[in-house]
């Protein structure tokens, strides 16, 4: 029986490691993720849309209305200067990799990327501006 059981959990450990919750880790996800924010300094868009889900990209219809838009409502990604992967974690079975990103002025944000898989890829699915905790000293 104790072999019955430690086979189960072995395999579901395989399973959360396998679908990207290994330590709160991915460097799948944070690869992706990343080289969308070059393609933004590149001012790449083509490249940076390539990173979207399909119902991102069915939204925007181009690379540069997507362009557009991240470069207007998400501006601490479009001129990133530093990115900071925190916790990954499953809310609503949806995977959400969250960061902290400090824009071309210094200023902190928090993100929440929503990632999906297709095709054996990793894709973002949406970005949601978290408020920052208050700060206290």
């Amino acid at each position: 029986m104790k072999q019955i059981i430690l086979a189960i959990l072995i395999v579901a450990g395989m399973s959360v490691r396998g679908a990207g919750a290994d330590e709160g880790r991915n460097p799948a996800i944070e690869t992706v993720i990343t080289r969308q924010i070059e393609a933004f300094r590149a001012e790449d868009l083509a490249r940076a849309f390539d990173f979207a889900s399909p119902t991102i990209q069915d939204i925007f219809r181009n690379p540069q209305i997507f362009g557009q838009m991240v470069q207007r409502g998400y501006p601490m990604v479009w001129r990133a200067d530093e990115v900071e992967f925190l916790e990954l974690r499953m809310i609503d079975g949806q995977l959400r990799q969250k960061l902290r990103i400090r824009d071309a002025s210094g200023a902190l944000h928090l993100l929440e990327y929503q990632m999906i898989e297709q095709d054996g890829a990793w894709k973002i699915n949406g970005v949601e501006l978290l408020k920052a905790p208050d700060m206290a000293v």
